[in-house]
């Protein structure tokens, strides 16, 4: 079943909208279950609700997966360039923005000191880091990057696809050098071959474009600190919900069930 409810995202002072899966026998059992945080939650369930009428489909993915849990999707900010803004932990220069000054830490300060307790009273949650994972595409696999690695201590696990990387290697590389993280740490890394064609070189193959290079990096200082990754580049994959969708079974298979 599927919750939706407003909760003050006090970082901007207003109203973000949760959008809460929760097992269909979830009210009949006392269980706990692990839980996972994911950005952009409009997205996730129903294609009424998704940006570009395409969800990720990962409701029917759940009701049938042998892992029950519970999924707290957050919603963006549908305002200017506000979801750039949040979902952004560094001062970014693209050609798409111009310079974004990210509030991404304020928002993942939120998430952590605010949210995640309130999701734990509130909800018969294991709320312990080993049972609890955090994810996003586009920006929002960049915060979930960012989170699993600044927030160590209460995420164990990510899934960042099609993550916004590039204009923040250099700051990604020396927080993940800095950052104390615990070598049972999961982290899933993806890109497209067609959007990577499009934010560099169409000629190049698919594994040595920009957006490959930078993954593999991300992935082998990852690996350095100890850390399980699995890097996927998705042949034919673009930036776009409906193939994001094709992945969720890979990702949470691996973040899960090794």
């Amino acid at each position: 079943m599927i919750i939706k409810r407003d909760r003050l995202f006090t970082p901007a002072g207003t109203n973000r909208r949760l959008h809460i899966y929760l097992p269909d026998n979830y009210y009949w059992t006392d269980e706990r279950y692990p839980v996972m945080y994911f950005f952009d939650g409009h997205n996730l369930f129903f294609n009424e609700d998704a940006t570009f009428g395409k969800s990720w489909g990962l409701k029917e993915y759940l009701d049938s997966w042998h892992k029950k849990m519970i999924i707290v999707g957050i919603e963006c900010s549908h305002e200017g360039n506000q979801r750039l803004q949040e979902y952004c932990p560094y001062v970014y220069t693209g050609k798409f923005w111009g310079v974004l000054h990210g509030t991404g830490k304020e928002t993942l300060v939120w998430m952590t000191e605010e949210l995640k307790p309130d999701i734990d009273r509130e909800f018969r949650t294991y709320s312990f880091r080993e049972a609890t994972g955090i994810a996003g595409s586009s920006m929002g696999g960049l915060m979930a990057l960012y989170g699993v690695v600044m927030h160590n201590h209460i995420f164990s696990k990510a899934a960042c696809v099609s993550s916004s990387i590039g204009p923040g290697m250099k700051e990604l590389m020396q927080d993940i050098s800095d950052a104390p993280i615990s070598p049972d740490t999961r982290v899933y890394l993806s890109w497209g071959e067609e959007e990577a064609k499009y934010f560099g070189n169409k000629d190049l193959p698919a594994l040595t474009t920009k957006t490959a290079q930078n993954n593999y990096t991300i992935a082998g200082l990852l690996n350095q600190r100890g850390c399980a990754t699995r890097v996927v580049c998705q042949y034919g994959g673009n930036h776009c919900e409906a193939d994001w969708e094709k992945q969720v079974p890979g990702f949470m298979t691996f973040l899960w069930d090794m």
